[in-house]
């Protein structure tokens, strides 16, 4: 799941718990949207904690030098 993936269920998840009123029989809104949040947080979490392990941050940089040919009467 990347970021943007957890950052859509954090946002539907909170649209559930506090922007609907209305009521489904048979179905818990409030809980469904808690469920989508937790996911959601628990994603970005992860894929933050992947991002920096695999990206440029993690301090694993590897510096090549390319020389030129050898200079002659060397």
């Amino acid at each position: 799941m990347g970021i943007g993936a957890s950052l859509f269920l954090i946002a539907a998840g909170a649209i559930l718990v506090w922007g609907v009123t209305g009521h489904v029989a048979g179905l818990d809104v409030v809980a469904i949207g808690v469920i989508l949040m937790v996911v959601g947080i628990v994603g970005l979490v992860l894929s933050m904690i992947f991002w920096s392990s695999w990206g440029s941050w993690g301090g694993r940089r590897a510096t090549y030098v390319e020389e030129g040919p050898p200079r002659p009467g060397y």
